[in-house]
């Protein structure tokens, strides 16, 4: 028997669930009930009813269920603050778009495969598609996300770490808010426990039956079916919520491109190293739980290529984010474009509109908005978006034409393709107005 067998049937001999809770518990199959919160009775030992669908939509019986919706929610608010971190990142959020959405789709492939492969519970690869059939796998997901996504990241000449920079936020939000698809659910728990939020169901207690047998054998803990288990969802939840705020505050001050993910998968892989020993559904390889090993190396790389690439950033001395360096500022220079266009074209409309509104004459300003915003000024600006287009693509090129740096300048091509200098000629080619490194240092500030 493990430390950890001894210590859980030492704590259920110290407190039990009585058998008259049991029975309501039982009886109760909507119900989710915590026996040890509080001393008097209250909403949570009570019990408090879930259902695992949201909403369903009249006359075509259509079902949402709380899974799915928590899931969308994340990505939504993921989204919303990851496009608000794209500019000052120094990254164009119309390409970025391509890789997002590629990226989403390859996560759930991605989780779907990892659970396919590790499973021991008899789901071959012909049953891929059935996902009625159990599971999606986190790590599984990510490595998806991360493959597909840098790969179009990498096709539409971005900085690779840099996007991952604006990433791992927006993973840790998905992830925060997508665990509580869990709790609803009744799944994603962990082993018994007399902690004041243990939580048991006739979900749970139905499961712990189940695989009671089986987990004794690879674990060598012996679970009580009828008591209250770890909410290991919570857990999950609460140290990505966590982590968010951190990774969020600490982003202003990254040393290099990158460091921020590698925060991420050092910081996620710690939390869930212990919560996936908790955990009673966990996938194994022989004996050895997958999550928790992938975990544990993701915490030592993380740490180890921290240290090295700090190292190397403090030995160089002059290292540039990538926001600050001039292949950002050409490659956001259509961008920039597109945006000032539509304001101003917005401003002019309000003008107009106003005009009307007074009285007064408005015909100099529609003539001003037609020659602008008409089809020949929409004619002009694509054609100077297409000539910037042209301009970043052939620096690009000249980038990688050029000689590798000497060992004592290759600080330039930590985690990426860094960029070399270009002349101001250049520069005043690629985009109509000029931005300087400072500027753009303000704007991640305010940001």
């Amino acid at each position: 028997m493990t430390a950890t067998a001894f210590l859980t049937n030492s704590l259920m001999l110290a407190k039990e669930v009585s058998k008259e809770t049991v029975g309501v518990i039982k009886d109760n199959p909507d119900k989710v009930f915590f026996p040890f919160f509080g001393d008097s009775e209250n909403i949570f030992n009570s019990g408090i009813s879930i259902d695992r669908a949201f909403i369903t939509i009249p006359g075509i019986n259509f079902t949402i269920y709380w899974y799915g919706f928590l899931i969308a929610l994340g990505l939504l608010l993921a989204l919303l603050y990851g496009y608000r971190k794209m500019v000052p990142y120094g990254l164009d959020p119309d390409k970025m778009t391509d890789a997002i959405i590629g990226g989403f789709i390859a996560a759930l492939f991605g989780a779907r495969l990892y659970y396919v492969l590790f499973n021991d519970v008899g789901i071959g690869i012909k049953d891929f598609f059935d996902t009625r059939n159990g599971g999606l796998a986190i790590y599984g997901g990510l490595i998806g996300a991360v493959v597909v996504g840098g790969l179009i990241v990498k096709i539409k000449r971005l900085k690779l770490t840099t996007a991952l920079d604006v990433a791992a936020p927006c993973f840790l939000i998905g992830q925060c808010i997508g665990r509580w698809g869990n709790f609803f659910n009744q799944e994603a728990f962990g082993t018994n426990t007399d902690l004041p939020w243990g939580m048991m169901s006739n979900s749970t207690i139905s499961y712990l039956v189940d695989i009671g047998d089986e987990y004794a054998i690879k674990s060598g803990e012996i679970l009580n079916y009828y008591m209250p288990v770890h909410p290991c969802f919570l857990y999950e939840s609460l140290w990505c919520l966590i982590g968010f705020i951190a990774l969020h505050f600490y982003s202003k001050h990254r040393k290099f491109d990158g460091e921020v993910f590698l925060m991420y998968i050092g910081w996620y892989g710690l939390g869930r190293f212990f919560i996936e020993g908790l955990r009673t559904d966990s996938l194994y390889i022989g004996n050895i739980r997958v999550s928790q090993l992938i975990a544990g190396t993701c915490v030592l790389v993380a740490i180890m290529l921290i240290v090295i690439f700090r190292g190397m950033v403090k030995r160089a001395g002059d290292y540039k984010l990538y926001y600050a360096t001039e292949d950002s500022q050409i490659q956001l220079a259509g961008y920039k474009l597109y945006t000032q266009y539509n304001k101003d074209k917005k401003e002019l409309k309000k003008k107009i509109s106003e005009a009307k509104a007074q009285g007064n004459d408005f015909s100099a300003l529609q003539k001003e908005f037609d020659e602008k915003y008409g089809a020949e000024g929409k004619k002009k600006l694509e054609e100077q978006v297409i000539e910037l287009e042209k301009k970043a693509k052939e620096y690009a090129k000249a980038q990688k034409a050029k000689p590798a740096p000497k060992k004592e300048e290759a600080y330039e091509s930590i985690l990426g393709d860094e960029d070399d200098e270009v002349n101001e000629e250049t520069i005043e080619e690629a985009t109509t107005e000029e931005t300087t490194t400072e500027e753009a240092s303000d704007e991640k500030t305010e940001e």
